[in-house]
C-alpha cells in the first residue's frame, strides 16, 4: 500500500515541480538560451531533474 501512494505522489508531484522549472526558466535573466534549454531537458528526467536544478542550477521553485 505505501508503494502505491508513493507512486501516486510521484505522478502528481513531479510534472507540478517541472512546471515550477519551466516557469523560473522563462523569467531568469542570468542565464543564455543554451543553457536555460539543456536545464529544461534535464528537469524531464523524472524523479530527480528538478531536484538536479535547485541544488546545481542555483534555482528556486518559488
Amino acid at each position: 500500500m505505501k508503494l502505491i501512494i508513493e507512486f501516486v505522489l510521484a505522478l502528481i508531484l513531479h510534472p507540478v515541480a517541472v512546471v515550477l522549472v519551466w516557469i523560473n526558466l522563462a523569467a531568469r535573466t542570468d542565464m543564455a538560451v543554451g543553457k536555460k534549454t539543456v536545464w529544461a531537458l534535464v528537469s524531464l528526467v523524472w524523479g530527480i531533474g528538478p531536484i538536479l536544478y535547485v541544488l546545481v542550477g542555483d534555482g528556486t521553485l518559488w
